[in-house]
């Protein structure tokens, strides 16, 4: 129906109401990403940021007490985004089997998101497992194994319409791919993220990845906490991180 640079609009039919969705082209974009002067100087600066950040947690002398307060930071705060109320002592109260101040979905949620990373972590570690669409479903399914998205398909991608914003597909502030064009869409987002021929700074590949996985939301719900998940991960597995402290 509609083309822009990085996908199409075309009209599809949500329950009652024909609605207009979102495809985005795989990657990698054409044209080509142009990198300006300035965007060169911040990549710069963000690569060597992050390489501090690295350096300090190889030098930590005791990295797991850190680490484990660090991944639980993580997962409340990117929560939060979603709407959880938890915070980083109701789920420490819960993990020690201790009433939290919040509803309990929510600090569960929180829990699903430590034991998502750690699941992930361990994976690419040691099992010598790919960032792949296997691994994103395991990481999904634990994610939503307990608590308000358990009954939304844990594990596997969507076979009914989503959006963002609003209260139905007609009145939301984007569409995303209609649940036929999902398994496709994520292939080819697959054969990107493996793609050793076509160079581009791990950082700028790491956020298109992010922007692409967003745009197609493969998932029921958790797309979001799942995507923020996912560049840490990715970041770990192309050793530009040693340890999960982005």
């Amino acid at each position: 129906m509609k083309r822009t640079r990085t996908g199409e609009y075309f009209i599809t039919t949500a329950p009652g109401e024909k609605v207009k969705a979102f495809i985005p082209f795989p990657l990698p974009p054409k044209p080509s990403i142009h990198i300006s002067a300035k965007l060169l100087a911040l990549l710069e600066k963000a690569s060597l940021t992050i390489g501090k950040l690295d350096s300090l947690a190889m030098n930590m002398p005791d990295s797991s007490i850190i680490l484990y307060q660090y991944i639980r930071k993580e997962a409340v705060l990117s929560s939060q985004i979603e709407g959880t109320q938890s915070s980083l002592s109701d789920l420490l109260k819960f993990e020690n089997d201790e009433l939290p101040g919040v509803p309990l979905y929510d600090v569960q949620e929180v829990s699903n998101y430590v034991a998502a990373i750690k699941h992930g972590l361990k994976r690419i570690r040691s099992d010598n497992f790919p960032v792949s669409i296997r691994l994103l479903k395991e990481i999904h399914k634990i994610l939503l194994s307990h608590g308000r998205g358990a009954h939304k398909d844990p594990g596997e991608f969507r076979r009914s319409q989503n959006w963002i914003g609003g209260t139905r597909p007609g009145n939301a502030v984007f569409v995303p791919a209609p649940s036929h064009e999902v398994v496709e869409c994520m292939s080819n987002l697959k054969k990107f993220i493996h793609d050793k021929s076509y160079y581009i700074p791990i950082l700028f590949k790491a956020a298109m990845i992010h922007v692409q996985f967003e745009t197609i939301h493969p998932f029921l719900d958790g797309n979001g906490r799942i995507g923020r998940l996912f560049i840490t991960l990715y970041l770990c597995s192309e050793k530009i991180l040693h340890e999960p402290v982005l």
